[in-house]
């Protein structure tokens, strides 16, 4: 049975490593980031449903008993 050559393992890795990071750093150089939106009005219209104005909560009913 052969036994494997890990002399070359070293100089693999070594090279593999930078080139991860060169090609994740390209990556993220390619990518587009959302902007905040800037605000053109100082103030907010009233929508006109109350529901709109604040977060409402869904409860689950309690499980019965059988």
């Amino acid at each position: 049975m052969p036994q494997l050559d890990t002399s070359t393992w070293f100089i693999i890795i070594t090279a593999t490593l930078p080139t991860l990071y060169l090609i994740t750093q390209l990556k993220l150089l390619n990518m587009h980031y959302y902007q905040t939106p800037q605000q053109k009005n100082s103030h907010k219209q009233a929508p006109n449903n109350h529901w709109q104005l604040k977060w409402t909560k869904i409860y689950l009913p309690h499980s019965q008993l059988q």
